[in-house]
């Protein structure tokens, strides 16, 4: 499976199970069906983005690592926006999002295979 394919298809499977874990914090189960449909957003994107890198980059540290930032900044990202109460939940949206950025990064690089160039002869 070629690098794009991987990352696009691990970042959506694990984007649900991101989202599921909202069903651990209490005050927000009542918005579960809208946060498992935005994770799965988030881990789309964050997918795509690090298969990219995983295209140009061939270096499994370096994957894992990118991965981690990309996962960990596009749950910031969200994390900044309150619920509507006012609160933040930093933790409970970035430790997941980060996991997920590291298994995708880990994931592309170790076993998705380069996208094919076309090249004209």
């Amino acid at each position: 499976m070629s690098k794009i394919s991987l990352g696009l298809m691990l970042g959506g499977i694990l984007g649900i199970f991101d989202g599921l874990t909202a069903w651990f914090t209490p005050a927000v189960r009542s918005q579960l069906l809208g946060i498992v449909i935005g994770s799965t957003i988030k881990g789309l994107i964050t997918g795509i983005a690090i298969a990219f890198f995983a295209r140009k980059v061939n270096s499994l540290p370096l994957g894992i690592i990118f991965g981690l930032a990309v996962g960990l900044l596009l749950a910031f990202i969200v994390a900044a926006i309150p619920d509507p109460n006012g609160k933040h939940y930093y933790f409970e949206i970035m430790l997941p999002g980060g996991i997920l950025g590291v298994i995708v990064g880990f994931a592309t690089q170790k076993y998705g295979r380069p996208g094919g160039s076309s090249s004209a002869a």
